[in-house]
C-alpha cells in the first residue's frame, strides 16, 4: 500500500517537471514506466496523475491516459504579467519596512552563489540545478519577508503553469543568466537602500523579462 507521504513525493517530482519544462506539453505519462523510474509502485503514481489533472497540468484521454496540458504563449505571457505586479509589491513593501538581518544574509549568499557560477563565463550543464536553487531562494526569500501571506499564496498559484515557476531556467545563453543575475544585485541594493519605487520597478521588469524569454521559447517549441 502507498503512504500519503509516497504519494505526495512522487506528486512533487512530477509537478517539478512539468512545471521547468522536464517534461513537455503534450507528452503521455505511463504508470509503469513511471514507477519503474521512480522505484515505487504503481498506486502512488496513479495518484500523484489524479492529483496533477485536478490542479490542471494533466488532461485525461479516454483510452490513451495522462498528458501534459498544452498551454498558449497567451497564458504564458497573462500568467508573467500577475506575477510581475505581484513580486514587484513584495519588494515596494520589503523596502518599504527595510530588510531584517537575517532576509539581507540570505539574499547575500544568493548573489554569492549566482556569482560563483556564472564567473566562469559559460553554462555548465552541472550548474543548472544550483542556480534554480539559488534563483528560487532568492524570490522566496523576498516573498517572505513581505510577510504578507496572501502574495504568497497567489505567486505559488502562477506557478501552476510551465515555465513560470521561480525553478525554471533556460540554461542555454549566458548573456540571458548574466543580465537576470545583474538584476538580483540590482533589486538587493534597492531593498537594502530602502528605495521602494526603485526595487518594485525592476523587479516588475526582472519579471517581464523573463516571461518574454520563456515566451519566445515556447513559441520555437514544435
Amino acid at each position: 500500500m502507498s503512504s500519503p507521504t509516497q504519494a505526495q513525493s512522487v506528486t512533487d517530482i512530477l509537478r517539478q517537471r512539468i512545471l521547468v519544462g522536464d517534461i513537455a506539453p503534450g507528452t503521455h505519462l505511463y504508470e509503469i514506466p513511471l514507477a519503474q523510474e521512480l522505484q515505487v509502485s504503481r498506486t502512488p503514481i496513479r495518484a500523484a496523475l489524479n492529483t496533477l489533472a485536478k490542479d490542471g497540468l494533466l488532461e485525461y484521454r479516454p483510452n490513451r491516459g495522462y498528458a501534459v496540458r498544452h498551454f498558449v504563449a497567451k497564458d504564458l505571457s497573462d500568467v508573467y504579467e500577475v506575477r510581475a505586479v505581484l513580486e514587484a509589491l513584495a519588494c515596494r513593501i520589503v523596502a518599504s519596512k527595510g530588510l531584517e538581518p537575517k532576509a539581507e544574509a540570505v539574499l547575500r549568499g544568493c548573489l554569492d552563489s549566482g556569482d560563483r557560477i556564472l564567473a566562469k563565463g559559460r553554462l555548465d550543464p552541472a550548474d543548472l540545478t544550483p542556480y534554480r536553487q539559488m534563483n528560487a531562494e532568492f524570490h522566496e526569500t523576498i516573498l517572505e519577508a513581505a510577510d504578507n501571506p496572501w502574495i504568497t499564496e497567489m505567486v505559488k498559484r502562477t506557478y501552476h503553469i510551465p515555465f513560470v515557476s521561480d525553478r525554471a531556467i533556460l540554461w542555454e545563453d549566458f548573456a540571458i543568466q548574466q543580465r537576470t543575475h545583474d538584476d538580483h544585485h540590482r533589486i538587493f541594493a534597492a531593498l537594502l537602500n530602502r528605495e521602494a519605487w526603485r526595487a518594485e520597478s525592476i523587479m516588475r521588469e526582472h519579471i517581464y523579462f523573463a516571461g518574454q524569454v520563456f515566451r519566445n521559447f515556447f513559441e520555437r517549441m514544435p
